[in-house]
């Protein structure tokens, strides 16, 4: 074993416990594991970086400025007062109604995308006909995985795999070539999640506003009375702020209200301040020398424009990059958040300190102006009600027309995903149905860089020989198995690994291993891409397998449990029907 493949394991294996221990977001861990090849010499500048220019890479970013132009031209939103009507009836019809909306549309967009509209719609069915969100929501996201897999691009784990036969001088996939297999997966996951999921979700009919009702406990406001130690003093200097964790949303000062206030805002005597405090500190404020606990109705006239926002932090969003106060969220964007749902975790104390993450649920004190801004800015969905888009129709024709022009092309062999969606990208901003900042912003880049950087680990495997003898070790292995059962257990590996690591992270490792081992066999690569392509979309077990999961963990009041419950037995089901629906339409000979 040389030198290269020693320091090649090494630091996969570095990045695998990055990955699980999560010290860093996805994206910083995929290019600190590309800069480690670089420096560690097992790889050139060039070699390394070329992840950016792969066709993976851009074939994804060009697919977000289409998904951008279809969504942003209002064509689904004008569907939402049909769905809502639709769903309330019955619960069984709002399940139907929802998980078939969620897979068809995540066939042709983004699934991230696609979760995040239906998500304020299916909370606001939840409210008018007193459904338990968690009956809704993880079907939903479960719905959406499986739309994903039966389009070259439902998932960018379908491009990347293909994307990698192409770099080995195979031939890669087609649009609908893998269509009918996952079609019949998705048969089989659609009938768990309509007559099974249902007796395994959690019943509780938990109020959806739950984060808002415990929250409004603990704002109150003080009157900075005469003989407070506070007085001319900044807030983080005070002993309101420091010794017990209160945060100060608003000032109510002679008459006039202050909301942009920060760190270096004085107190002053009189001063009626607007505050949320944990639990255990409300009485302790009581016996503080200075302040009197004034009930919450003097400033609530003067704060009429403020209102109470529930919203979940998505998939890309440039808020996980790090904590309150570092992001100066406050100033920034002129909204006080009051409480964050994390991992199931309600937080009030010491917020501003608080490491966003994909998935949060904060509560959010703002004008209408301010919400629709961090909207707009794709830093937040809004949970606390979902208002009707308008279809914009000058931009929703064109968007229709281009999207299936780019589906169609490389569907009819045309030209290959990557050309048609370039040039789709294109026509979106040539034709002005996206301004040139809506594009840019429409990528995720958050995703571009995670992309870019697990490819390395892929070129790395097959620089220095690891994918060859890794599959070469499989072979010995599995020797004894014919080639079946050695996709089932590849398949098991796989789904397994994207459960602690990302989908695209355990696409780049096993895709080069795969191709490697079918060639050792003597059998055809493409079961084992299937399988790899598959196994890495369709993870139900835990809330943190896929971008999805985690984004409806908080508005649905899941527990981890939850996903393990209703998850694993799907998981397993669909691992046995893979099996023996990849190879039946894709042979080994």
């Amino acid at each position: 074993m040389g030198s290269d493949l020693i320091i090649t394991i090494v630091i996969i294996c570095i990045g695998i416990v990055l990955f699980i221990k999560d010290y860093f977001s996805i994206d910083t861990t995929s290019i600190i594991i590309m800069a480690l090849f670089i420096v560690a010499g097992v790889l050139s500048p060039k070699e390394g970086f070329s992840g950016f220019n792969h066709p993976a890479t851009l074939t994804l970013g060009c697919m977000f400025v289409v998904s951008a132009g279809v969504f942003n031209s209002g064509i689904l939103d004008g569907l939402s007062q049909k769905i809502i009507k639709l769903a309330k009836i019955h619960y069984s019809i709002a399940l139907i109604t929802f998980c078939l909306i969620a897979g068809m549309f995540s066939a042709f967009v983004n699934d991230s995308a696609v979760v995040a509209l239906l998500l304020p719609i299916a909370l606001t069915v939840c409210r008018e006909t007193k459904i338990a969100p968690g009956m809704l929501l993880i079907p939903i996201s479960f719905s959406a995985l499986f739309g994903g897999t039966c389009t070259l691009i439902g998932t960018s784990t379908n491009i990347l795999v293909s994307s990698y036969a192409e770099e080995y001088g195979l031939e890669g996939f087609g649009m609908f070539e893998f269509s009918l297999a996952a079609l019949c997966l998705a048969t089989i996951g659609f009938a768990y999640i309509f007559f099974v999921a249902p007796l395994l979700l959690p019943k509780a009919k938990k109020e959806q506003d739950v984060l808002t009702k415990e929250a409004e406990k603990y704002i109150t406001e003080l009157l900075v009375e005469e003989g407070c130690p506070d007085i001319k003093k900044p807030l983080y200097k005070s002993k309101l702020v420091n010794d017990h964790n209160v945060q100060v949303l608003a000032i109510l000062r002679e008459g006039s209200l202050k909301n942009n206030i920060g760190p270096e805002t004085f107190i002053l005597e009189g001063d009626v301040m607007k505050v949320i405090m944990p639990p255990r500190t409300l009485n302790s404020i009581r016996d503080l020398k200075g302040y009197r606990i004034k009930g919450n109705k003097q400033m609530g006239e003067v704060e009429s424009e403020k209102h109470i926002y529930e919203v979940i932090v998505p998939f890309g969003s440039r808020l996980t990059e790090g904590s309150l106060r570092t992001l100066n969220f406050r100033r920034r964007y002129n909204c006080s958040v009051l409480a964050i749902r994390q991992r199931g975790e309600i937080l009030y104390e010491k917020l501003p300190d608080v490491k966003l993450m994909e998935g949060d649920m904060l509560l959010i004190l703002g004008s209408e102006a301010d919400m629709e801004e961090l909207v707009a800015q794709n830093l937040v969905v809004a949970l606390s009600e979902h208002k009707q888009g308008k279809t914009d129709y000058k931009k929703a024709i064109p968007a229709l027309i281009i999207a299936v022009g780019v589906v169609l092309a490389a569907s009819l062999n045309l030209t290959s995903i990557l050309i048609s969606s370039m040039v789709g990208a294109l026509l979106l901003v040539a034709t002005s149905t996206l301004k040139p900042k809506e594009a840019y912003e429409a990528v995720e880049w958050k995703v571009i860089f995670m992309m870019a950087g697990v490819l390395s680990m892929g070129t790395a495997l097959e620089k220095t020989g690891g994918a060859e003898k890794i599959a070469a070790f499989i072979q010995q292995t599995l020797g004894s198995y014919d080639a079946q059962i050695t996709l089932s257990i590849l398949y098991l590996i796989t789904f397994l690994s994207t459960n602690v690591l990302s989908s695209k992270a355990t696409a780049a490792l096993m895709s080069p291993i795969v191709i490697s081992l079918a060639a050792a066999m003597g059998v055809s690569e493409r079961p084992f891409l299937v399988a790899v392509m598959f196994a890495c979309s369709l993870t139900f077990m835990t809330p943190v397998s896929y971008p999805t999961n985690t984004m409806v963990y908080a508005p649905g009041n899941y527990r981890f449990n939850d996903f393990l419950r209703v998850g694993t037995p799907l998981n397993i089901i669909i691992w046995i029907a893979a099996t023996f629906v990849i190879p039946y339409f894709f042979p080994f000979k």
